[in-house]
């Protein structure tokens, strides 16, 4: 189902240093495949790509760039059960929320394909002094430079896709450190941007131990630190982070209001979904629910029998 072993991407290269780091399947509890973790010194490495590829990449014309995106959207539709099937067993997603991941995936890459040609400024009239006038001033976006990626392991693909792509789109080199649980999607992702004539040092993708990890928040050298995780390690980050712009989505407190009016079966079966969709592990997951006091009994009852009618199992049962 997996291959026996995976290569971190260094440099936009292949590279097996070691085969540290087991990947289980999360039903089984067998080991399913191994990948490399990198250390410091291939983090330094990393990173020092990035700075050489600034200047290349943020020259990159927009239309080539583009093009990067549109293979990995053709690449990812190719591989699309693959990249399902791969979540499923390092994250235990069910595989019909498997697939939705994996087409999330392909529709985020295709979302930045077309900004990757739109990417405007303004042209401003100065004029509103007399010492200003025949003059017009200009703005325009430009690359922030090396960008530090931090992916957790509840979306290993979505939400690594929301950064990777972006990044592609506008030109700036990125080191993205997928979550330990669940790194194969993102080294997938890594494989097949190997495929493009992206700039040397546009992009590595290293899987590592959390306590050799600093550098993704420490490094000066980088510009942007995104992360997604918990609260709790996201304000850490942003605190040892320095001068660096910080982009911090963390959990949410979810909560789901029912009036006395709502039409119960369909409410109660959209917040159960919402409520154990992946056992509860995402940030937007109900988490509480507020019920007018008329319906109150009538809800609860609804709800605990939804809840008991819930299947675990296999999750590469279509059933599950």
């Amino acid at each position: 189902m997996l291959a026996e072993s995976y290569p971190l991407y260094v440099a936009g290269k292949p590279e097996r240093p070691n085969l540290d780091l087991a990947v289980t399947n999360k039903y089984t509890g067998a080991v399913a495949t191994r990948v490399p973790l990198a250390d410091e010194a291939m983090i330094d490495r990393a990173i020092t790509a990035a700075v050489a590829a600034t200047e290349p990449f943020s020259r990159m014309p927009s239309h080539r760039r583009e093009a990067v995106l549109l293979h990995c959207v053709k690449r990812f539709q190719e591989r699309h059960e693959e990249l399902a099937r791969a979540l499923c067993i390092e994250a235990g997603k069910p595989i019909k929320d498997a697939r939705g991941e994996a087409t999330r995936l392909i529709d985020t890459f295709k979302v930045a394909a077309g900004e990757a040609t739109r990417m405007t400024g303004e042209v401003m009239p100065m004029d509103i002094s007399a010492r200003a006038e025949g003059y017009r001033g200009m703005w325009k976006r430009v690359p922030i430079g090396p960008c530090s990626f931090i992916s957790p392991f509840n979306f290993p693909l979505n939400l690594a896709a929301h950064k990777v792509a972006p990044a592609i789109a506008v030109g700036c080199p990125f080191v993205l450190k997928p979550a330990s649980l669940t790194p194969i999607g993102a080294l997938i992702i890594g494989e097949i941007l190997a495929e493009t004539d992206l700039p040397t040092g546009a992009f590595s993708i290293l899987p590592c131990q959390r306590g050799g990890a600093e550098m993704f928040t420490t490094d000066d050298r980088f510009k942007l630190l995104s992360f997604t995780g918990s609260p709790g390690v996201g304000w850490d980050l942003k605190r040892k982070a320095g001068r660096k712009k910080v982009v911090s989505n963390s959990a949410a407190t979810a909560a789901v209001l029912v009036d006395h009016d709502a039409d119960i079966p369909k409410t109660v079966e959209r917040v159960v979904f919402g409520a154990f969709y992946q056992s509860g592990q995402s940030c937007i997951g109900v988490q509480r629910i507020l019920v007018h006091e008329t319906i109150y009994d009538a809800f609860r009852d609804a709800l605990v029998a939804a809840t008991r009618a819930l299947r675990a199992g296999d999750p590469m049962e279509e059933s599950t």
